[in-house]
């Protein structure tokens, strides 16, 4: 049998890596001073974000944190 020899293997680690960023779309945020925003945490689903924003509301009263939709696209795709 023979083998293809003209097969190129598949970047997987680049692919892996976008595809768990496309999963983890709904993220926490922490708002900083100058209009600045720290990702604290991503999540597969609003409800998920939600639950966890509530819990660090509880923790950590002075922090302002918001839940976001990051629809940012990856430049390697294209």
């Amino acid at each position: 049998m023979t083998q293809n020899t003209q097969y190129n293997e598949p970047k997987t680690a680049t692919q892996t890596v976008a595809y768990k960023n496309r999963l983890n779309s709904w993220v926490i945020a922490r708002l900083l001073p100058d209009t600045q925003r720290q990702i604290v945490a991503r999540f597969r689903s609003r409800s998920d974000a939600d639950g966890h924003m509530q819990r660090l509301r509880q923790i950590s009263p002075e922090g302002n944190f918001m839940v976001m939709f990051d629809c940012q696209t990856d430049e390697s795709l294209n």
